[in-house]
């Protein structure tokens, strides 16, 4: 392993969309949504202990998550846990670690990967992200997964690249575009030279940082200004007084958008973003009715192609249903249907107008 190597797993999200399964106090990458003994973020976690050095490994969180991540890796340092005092979106968040880490290592190579991806793949995922590390290496470029797609998603962003490889399997990135309608997503799988963006990014530390310094000077500037505190005591009070100063932005918005040393790898490694009920049904095994069910006791009757999430040992009878959303928990019952998804986060926004933040 490349003791200059290095990973920030993302995990300070609440997830709304997989509500109310996801609820602030404790969201989707602490669940084990899919029914296989582990949550997101400890599969996140065992996929880079495979090819990332131990203690390279930092989880970037709220300070609410802290707790929950000592729970579940126990084996990671208090010291790895990187903790927001608030969410400012993504581009905050790596300007954070990325200045942490040139503190500690003026050579670290970085990866930034959400914490609620599934990678069914491990060995093609590992061999496609230390190609994109060496890369990233030799040319002082941000390299950036595309995930080859399969059907024309509403729900995922789009990475259009140069028809000519400039290395083995490594296109010059064109345009990126946030979530399209679909006839505009159609038009992207037709062409041929789209692909989902994963949003997993790879790149040296130092040249990030001098992409912030070129396109959020401003963001550059509060981090540069008391770098010099990190990996100190004084860090967390320098954090503190960052974060309230610093704009909400994307790292997309902030950075890939306009850098124009930016390089996809087309890839295939059994790959969802889980961001949607849709997705976790994707991935759960279907009854012969196209039924994806969790919980030990559920009677379906005369339904088909439902998605049904419920309390363990809860009895739920579900009758005539076809092509829902059925998630239950002890405070809150979801029924929606599924092509109605992308309006979940509209849902909760009315729960919080109705009734107030108890049952988010």
């Amino acid at each position: 392993m490349n003791k200059h190597y290095y990973v920030a797993i993302m995990a300070g999200g609440i997830g709304s969309r997989f509500w109310p399964k996801s609820r602030t106090s404790y969201p989707k990458q602490f669940l084990d949504i899919l029914n296989t003994g582990k949550t997101l973020i400890q599969w996140t976690y065992e996929r880079y202990l495979d090819f990332i050095p131990e203690e390279n490994i930092y989880i970037v969180t709220s300070e609410d998550y802290v707790d929950i991540i000592q729970d579940q890796l126990p084996d990671i340092k208090l010291e790895n846990i990187i903790a927001e005092p608030s969410r400012k979106n993504t581009a905050p968040c790596i300007a954070y670690i990325s200045f942490k880490l040139q503190q500690k290592d003026p050579h670290a190579s970085l990866i930034v990967a959400p914490s609620d991806h599934v990678v069914l793949d491990t060995e093609t995922f590992k061999q496609v992200s230390l190609k994109a590390l060496d890369f990233a290496n030799h040319t002082k470029s941000f390299v950036t997964l595309g995930i080859k797609p399969t059907y024309p998603n509403t729900g995922y962003g789009y990475i259009q690249h140069e028809t000519m490889a400039v290395a083995n399997d490594i296109y010059k990135v064109k345009t990126f575009t946030e979530k399209p309608n679909l006839e505009l997503a159609k038009t992207f799988i037709a062409s041929g030279d789209f692909l989902w963006n994963a949003g997993i990014f790879i790149w040296r530390v130092q040249d990030v940082i001098q992409a912030f310094e070129n396109y959020q000077p401003e963001m550059y500037e509060l981090f540069a200004a008391e770098k010099e505190k990190f990996n100190t005591p004084e860090e967390k009070k320098a954090i503190d007084g960052i974060y309230p100063l610093c704009t909400n932005i994307s790292i997309d918005y902030a950075i890939m958008e306009k850098a124009h040393n930016v390089y996809v790898i087309p890839s295939s490694f059994g790959w969802s973003d889980l961001g949607t009920w849709n997705s976790a049904y994707d991935n759960l095994d279907k009854d012969y009715l196209g039924n994806a069910v969790t919980g030990n006791n559920v009677l379906v009757i005369d339904a088909v192609k439902c998605m049904v999430s419920v309390e363990k040992d809860k009895l739920v009878v579900l009758q005539g249903l076809d092509d829902f959303i059925v998630v239950d928990t002890k405070d809150a019952l979801l029924i929606c249907k599924k092509d109605k998804e992308q309006q979940i986060k509209e849902y909760v926004a009315e729960v919080r107008r109705n009734f107030g933040e108890g049952f988010l």
